[in-house]
């Protein structure tokens, strides 16, 4: 029987209709959640990305404070907005767009912003939180997934969870997530270094992909009845396509769909989610602290 499809879309509209609850209340209140959206360049995927937030947070009630920056911004320049943004008690939270210009240092950026502003959970502050089990903004995207998997009739306690992908941004907070005492699964990192990959994914009671290498996941490195995450978001080049290329997925998700009980779609699954955590994350920073 054909995997059923995990309907990213929709679990995130239930997630932001109670955020734009919440959010209007807090307008009631006198406190307008805001988050400042700084974009350095204009990266077509970024540009995409950042319009699809702001949009989230339109509908959501939220303000958005728009930045854009040349991609010849200095990195002094960029420090010293952010400085002034986390002074800025009308601003709840800041993003910096991902990937900058190549002559500013992303590390540096990041841990300029203030941890309680970071609702990209991106802080060495808050990663520290996330790997200590204390409280702290999560990364959208692993948080996105694991509130995915908790919706399934799946148990996660005891269940082998294989994370294919490093990345600071998945990979590695998903990882420390599943493992958390809470969650309690039985974590694998796989990345490019890893032997015996496909034997590795095959063992997954749960599989997430999150390399960004299209197809890399076959029909034959999933076992019968799996639960299938895709997180890659990847432009295959298309000329049929209107836009000139297509989204593909790190799963080939006609092959894998075939043996896994769930499966996330691309799109439609895990990206839609993201989007709904960074709104959470923005409310959370809104919301009064006793």
């Amino acid at each position: 029987m054909p995997a059923a499809i995990i309907d990213g879309k929709e679990t995130a509209r239930k997630i932001r209709a109670g955020i734009g609850v919440r959010a209007a209340t807090l307008r009631k209140e006198g406190i307008f959640p805001c988050l400042a959206v700084i974009l350095a360049g204009e990266d077509p995927a970024s540009l995409s990305y950042v319009g699809a937030k702001e949009k989230a947070l339109a509908e959501a009630g939220m303000e958005s404070r728009d930045i854009r920056l040349p991609q010849s911004v200095g990195e002094g320049e960029l420090l010293s907005l952010i400085d002034q943004l986390n002074r800025d008690p009308a601003v709840h939270g800041i993003l910096v767009q991902l990937p900058l210009p190549r002559h500013i240092r992303e590390d540096k950026v990041i841990a300029a912003i203030d941890p309680a502003k970071d609702v990209d959970g991106f802080h060495p502050f808050s990663v520290g939180s996330l790997v200590l089990g204390q409280p702290g903004f999560l990364p959208c995207t692993p948080h996105g997934v694991l509130t995915l998997l908790r919706e399934l009739p799946v148990p996660l306690a005891g269940a082998h969870a294989v994370v294919v992908g490093r990345s600071n941004i998945v990979g590695r907070p998903l990882a420390n997530l599943l493992c958390r005492r809470d969650i309690n699964a039985t974590v694998t990192l796989c990345h490019t270094g890893t032997r015996n990959l496909e034997d590795i994914c095959r063992e997954a009671d749960i599989l997430i992909a999150a390399a960004g290498k299209p197809g890399l996941v076959s029909g034959a490195m999933v076992r019968e009845g799996a639960v299938v995450i895709d997180v890659g978001v990847n432009r295959v080049e298309d000329p049929a396509a209107k836009k000139g290329y297509r989204l593909r997925g790190d799963v080939d998700f006609d092959s894998v769909a075939e043996k896994a009980a769930y499966i996330t779609p691309v799109p439609g699954g895990v990206g839609p989610m993201t989007i709904a955590m960074l709104l959470q994350n923005v409310l959370i920073a809104a919301e009064p602290k006793n």
